[in-house]
């Protein structure tokens, strides 16, 4: 009997899935994909070009736009090098500070703005001194919005660039180092080029979590049109007053998450192919 034929059989088994799971996983998916069919169902199609013109919408997607990439950049600037330290450091306490810092991913976004409050707020352990010496005041503003959306969203791109420093290994780095290249020259020219995919994998899942934050942004932002109110606050809002339009701005979003996972499929879900 050839490879091909005694292959076949195996692959027909992966691909057909017991019975007593299939009922579950048919559960699980519906459970998943009616609320966003309810959406596209429910999306008033006739009058998305009047809503999304919108100069209330328009302001709102501007500035979510803006803040996510700003703190993108923040997050990109500050997160690659704690992802190098985290994984190349060997000084005690790595694996606490790991924790910590991955900590908003889990950590309620209420709980964060109110932290984010505490810290940099106006009579905050860092925020009262800035302010006074510094005439710095974050909270309700723009740059408060930033601080918040690179609070929830810098650990996605920590974990994903650790994680690539982690599987790369030190063996490039040693060899370059052995070449007589600096640590700088090293990172900049073996590591960076090596962890790229996912590096970009960890900025796009960054941006996206900025882009639809929500709860840390309105306790430490508020939600004020045009200087604070981002579209996930615009939704929050319009629902009470315009469900039409909030349904119009959450499809905006939906569509993001779409455009993401497509961007990603080739790192996270693309299925490896039966040998």
């Amino acid at each position: 009997m050839d490879r091909g034929s005694r292959t076949a059989p195996r692959r027909e088994a992966r691909q057909r899935a017991p019975w007593p799971l299939s009922v579950p996983a048919l559960v699980a998916a519906a459970f998943l994909l009616l609320p966003l069919a309810a959406v596209l169902l429910r999306a008033p199609w006739t009058g998305l070009p009047r809503l999304l013109s919108d100069s209330g919408a328009l302001d709102a997607l501007r500035l979510s736009l803006v803040c996510a990439t700003a703190a993108t950049a923040v997050s990109l600037v500050l997160g690659v090098p704690l992802a190098w330290a985290l994984a190349r450091s060997a000084l005690p306490g790595v694996r606490v500070l790991r924790a910590l810092v991955t900590l908003p991913l889990v950590l309620p976004p209420v709980v964060g703005g109110l932290a984010l409050l505490l810290a940099l707020g106006r009579r905050g352990v860092v925020g009262r001194p800035l302010e006074e010496h510094l005439g710095v005041s974050l909270p309700f503003t723009t740059t408060g919005v930033v601080v918040a959306e690179t609070f929830v969203a810098m650990p996605f791109l920590v974990v994903a660039v650790e994680g690539a420093i982690r599987s790369l290994g030190p063996g490039l780095e040693e060899a370059a180092a052995t070449l007589g290249a600096s640590r700088t020259a090293t990172f900049r020219r073996v590591t960076l080029p090596a962890i790229a995919p996912a590096l970009v994998a960890g900025a796009v899942l960054c941006w996206a979590r900025a882009l639809g934050e929500f709860g840390a942004t309105i306790m430490f932002a508020g939600n004020s049109p045009g200087r604070t109110q981002t579209m996930p606050l615009a939704v929050y809002l319009a629902l009470e007053t315009d469900p039409d339009a909030a349904v119009a701005l959450s499809l905006v979003l939906l569509a993001v998450a779409v455009a993401v996972l497509v961007l990603l499929r080739d790192r996270w879900l693309r299925v490896p192919a039966a040998s």
